[in-house]
């Protein structure tokens, strides 16, 4: 008798434990501290300083909603390949990193409401030719791997097209364009931009091309993290409605 009231009470004690960690897992909503992955080689959206802090208007704009909401945040230079499993496993709770917000990434993951608006640029050297992205075709291009500029060109000159050369980061992208290694590359306006403000005795020219569709960067969350993508939402609103956002990033998103 004494033995069943012992294992009785054991087997009690061991149901009571995992229903309170079952009741403590968090969605991110809860927690008084977000962990954010990113990938800080994309000025001025996110990037490394001379004092190796993340900084950035990616970084700002996650800084200022932590505040408005009362939590604290913790960055994680992750990198960009990495940083999608990284928020699909839960090793951060949100990402940060100029993601755009696509069908194809929503089939994956939740984002918020758009913050940003971007578009694809292409960089050239000062005697280019190209005045288009169709002048593209048929000429060899730099791109950061598996981004939105990464599909245009796919889409322009074929999904296996060995005339697109993917790199790591944006930098490395523009790298083998000053090395002549391509022709062009394709990025995103606001590094692109700031890329050509830090380095004003490149011999570059910019191409804007009015096809390129907009872009809208969202928040990356887990799929099915609904509790976590509300909040940010709200937090989003609110320092839209006290003029934060276009304090940040230099305009509203409508």
């Amino acid at each position: 008798m004494f033995l069943f009231i012992l294992l009785f009470l054991v087997g009690c004690g061991t149901g009571s434990d995992d229903s309170s960690s079952s009741e403590n897992e968090s969605d991110g909503s809860t927690k008084d501290k977000w962990v954010v992955g990113t990938d800080a080689t994309y000025a001025p959206m996110e990037y490394m300083d001379s004092e190796g802090n993340i900084v950035g208007i990616d970084i700002d704009l996650v800084e200022a909603i932590a505040e408005e909401l009362g939590k604290e945040v913790e960055f994680k230079n992750i990198g960009w390949e990495p940083l999608f499993p990284a928020v699909d496993n839960g090793e951060v709770d949100f990402a940060v990193s100029s993601i755009t917000i696509t069908d194809d990434r929503k089939e994956s993951f939740d984002f918020t409401d758009p913050y940003y608006v971007a578009n694809q640029v292409i960089l050239v050297s000062e005697d280019s030719s190209i005045k288009s992205k169709d002048d593209l075709v048929g000429k060899r291009a730099s791109v950061q791997i598996n981004t939105t500029g990464h599909q245009v060109l796919k889409d322009l000159m074929g999904a296996t097209s060995a005339d697109i050369v993917a790199s790591e980061t944006m930098p490395i992208a523009i790298e083998e364009l000053l090395n002549g290694n391509v022709e062009a590359s394709v990025g995103d306006n606001s590094t692109v931009n700031e890329y050509i403000k830090n380095n004003p005795n490149v011999n570059v020219k910019l191409i804007e091309d009015n096809s390129f569709e907009k872009e809208y960067y969202g928040l990356m969350v887990k799929k099915g993290n609904s509790e976590l993508v509300e909040e940010l939402n709200k937090g989003i609103q609110a320092i839209k409605d006290s003029g934060k956002l276009k304090e940040i990033t230099g305009f509203d998103v409508e």
